[in-house]
C-alpha cells in the first residue's frame, strides 16, 4: 500500500520540481539581463506567482488534463516567447539588452529551463488519451 502512494506522489514532486525549475530559468535570465530587479520584481514575481497558481490547479484539482495543459502552454510560451524569439534579430524586437554572447547565453539557460516541465507535462497529457 506504501508503495501505491509514493507513486501517485512521484509526478506532483516532479512537476513541482520542474515548474520551479522552469521558473528559476527565467529569474537567472533576469540576474543577468536586468541586474537591477529584485526578487520582488513584477518581472520575477508574477510568473512565479502565476507558475505557483498553475501548478496547484494542476496538483489540487480533478481537471488534471487541462491544467496540465494550462502549465504545457505556460512553459512553452516561456520556451518560445523568451528562449527563441527574443535571440532572433527581428526588426520589431528592441535589442535591450544588448545582442551579445552573455545574452545568448542567458537565453540558452532560459529555454533548457522549460525542457524538463515541457517533456513532463507532455508525457503526462500523452498517457492519458
Amino acid at each position: 500500500m506504501r508503495l501505491a502512494s509514493v507513486s501517485t506522489d512521484r509526478p506532483a514532486a516532479l512537476v513541482a520540481i520542474f515548474t520551479a525549475l522552469s521558473w528559476l530559468g527565467e529569474y537567472i535570465h533576469n540576474l543577468f539581463e536586468l541586474p537591477q530587479l529584485t526578487l520582488l520584481s513584477p518581472e520575477n514575481s508574477i510568473p512565479a506567482l502565476l507558475s505557483l497558481v498553475l501548478f496547484l490547479t494542476w496538483w489540487l484539482t480533478p481537471y488534471k488534463r487541462t491544467a496540465a495543459a494550462l502549465l504545457l502552454v505556460w512553459a512553452l510560451l516561456h520556451l518560445v516567447g523568451g528562449a527563441v524569439l527574443s535571440v532572433l534579430p527581428l526588426p520589431f524586437l528592441p535589442f535591450y539588452p544588448e545582442q551579445s554572447l552573455q545574452h545568448y547565453a542567458a537565453h540558452v539557460v532560459y529555454g533548457l529551463a522549460q525542457v524538463p516541465l515541457i517533456y513532463e507535462l507532455g508525457r503526462q497529457l500523452w498517457q492519458r488519451k
